[in-house]
């Protein structure tokens, strides 16, 4: 079983060394595991909460992009996508924002922080505040549970709007007695490794004290590494590694060998602009290659464009039939399937003409069955089973399910059906889109009429 794990990164900045030990890094060695199904999104309606430099969001979007990708993010292998090229998350965001308590958004620590310093320089509480900070938990909490996922990396300080986002899906699943919504869990990440700036201080763009990743190439990494701020030892005496700057930085790209060897320099006396010396030869062999590779990606924005927009396509295919089955919850069907549901009020019964399973062996000798519709098309195949009892398993699972728990990844075709994140059935082959569409809504009414007649 796959754990679906959601990551956001806002497009406000350029990535800087800080960022790629602190995230890029260890997001993209999570990202090869098996047993992940991993999402990154570019959170570029969120940037427009703390800019309206337009230019900047821009420039970062493709920045960032370029970055993640050069560091090794596999977009076969992980979903990657700008949150702005999904409709359905801005939808989503004002459903959840229809049954969001106003309490609970006056306790959001950005806002409260927000309305603390204006009551502290005696400005009105709510001067300067958007709407848009106000609601920044419900939209993060819309980029969750639009895709399912289980499990969301997050600092301390952010536990808050998972936490929200928990009581925001499981709000609307009692509103409308169902589990439409997986209920995330935030992924505490105590391991982060933070860089020093040049002053000592955490690296942050708010201190002006970062020493770039990509942005002016070799030449300026090499001029901030050497500005680095070190104390007034010279060549000769010993220097003390722990209250080094320089040796926390070499660390986080230097293996235990390389480690031990510069804390003995520097125990021996090696003179700082040595030693500075040394730690661009080793930060520079782990970036130069990406460096060339970011290169390549920022002279050829269509290149990433497309990536992204197979990464949109792939996320969408999970969040179009979530928003389907959401929508017909809220009763914002089409006018033909409302007239048809008022027609016809009554419950199914055992009488009634059902869907039904066919179970069948393979020519291999492997189990797998077929649901038809009631009036007798094909709506999926499960996979093969060696033993007969776990495709009876599956069976029962799935005449319990209804529309709404259903996890359909839509292809260019047709449709597969996902449980537990690993897919368990497809649909045939359709010859357009529309026709795929019509078979999409057949397989959502036979799924509510199993689970309406168990």
């Amino acid at each position: 079983m796959q754990t679906r794990v959601l990551t956001g990164i806002t497009t406000t900045g350029t990535p800087h060394l800080g960022n790629y030990v602190g995230a890029i890094r260890p997001a993209v060695e999570a990202s090869r595991r098996a047993d992940v199904d991993a999402f990154y999104f570019m959170a570029d309606y969120h940037a427009l909460i703390k800019s309206d430099d337009a230019a900047r969001i821009e420039r970062s979007r493709l920045e960032i992009a370029a970055t993640w990708l050069a560091a090794g993010l596999d977009p076969q292998r992980v979903t990657f996508y700008r949150q702005s090229d999904i409709p359905e998350i801005p939808e989503l965001t004002w459903f959840l924002t229809c049954v969001a308590a106003k309490g609970m958004l006056n306790r959001a620590h950005a806002y409260k922080a927000a309305v603390d310093r204006n009551t502290e320089t005696g400005e009105d509480a709510d001067a300067g505040i958007t709407a848009g900070l106000y609601m920044y938990p419900v939209l993060m909490a819309a980029d969750i549970l639009a895709f399912d996922a289980h499990k969301v990396p997050v600092g301390r300080d952010q536990i808050q709007h998972i936490e929200m986002a928990r009581d925001l899906g499981q709000r609307f699943n009692h509103i409308h007695g169902r589990e439409f919504f997986v209920l995330p869990e935030a992924l505490i990440e105590e391991q982060v490794a933070t860089l020093p700036g040049l002053d000592g201080r955490k690296m942050s763009k708010s201190y002006d004290n970062t020493i770039p990743l990509f942005a002016g190439g070799k030449k300026q990494l090499r001029e901030t590494i050497m500005r680095i701020v070190t104390d007034s030892r010279l060549p000769g005496e010993p220097k003390d590694p722990e209250s080094a700057s320089l040796f926390t930085i070499f660390r986080a790209f230097a293996n235990e060998t390389e480690t031990a060897a510069f804390r003995q320099a520097l125990l021996d006396g090696l003179g700082w602009g040595d030693a500075k010396q040394v730690l661009y030869e080793r930060v520079e062999a782990d970036v130069a290659p990406m460096r060339e590779r970011y290169e390549a990606f920022m002279t050829d924005p269509a290149a990433i464009e497309a990536i992204l927009q197979q990464g949109a396509q792939k996320a969408r295919a999970i969040a179009t039939p979530k928003l389907a089955a959401l929508r017909d919850a809220l009763g914002l069907r089409s006018a033909s399937t409302s007239a048809t549901s008022a027609a016809s009020p009554k419950t199914v019964t055992k009488q009634d003409k059902m869907p039904r399973f066919a179970s069948f062996r393979d020519a291999d000798g492997n189990f797998r069955f077929r649901l038809f519709s009631a009036e007798g098309e094909e709506l999926l195949l499960s996979i093969p089973f060696a033993d007969p009892k776990a495709a009876g398993t599956l069976q029962k699972r799935l005449k319990t399910l209804g529309a709404a728990g259903a996890v359909l990844q839509i292809q260019p075709q047709g449709m597969t059906l996902d449980l537990d994140g690993k897919q368990v059935a497809s649909t045939p082959d359709y010859r357009d889109e529309q026709s795929r569409d019509e078979a999409l809504g057949q397989l959502r009414q036979a799924l509510d009429q199993l689970a309406a007649q168990d």
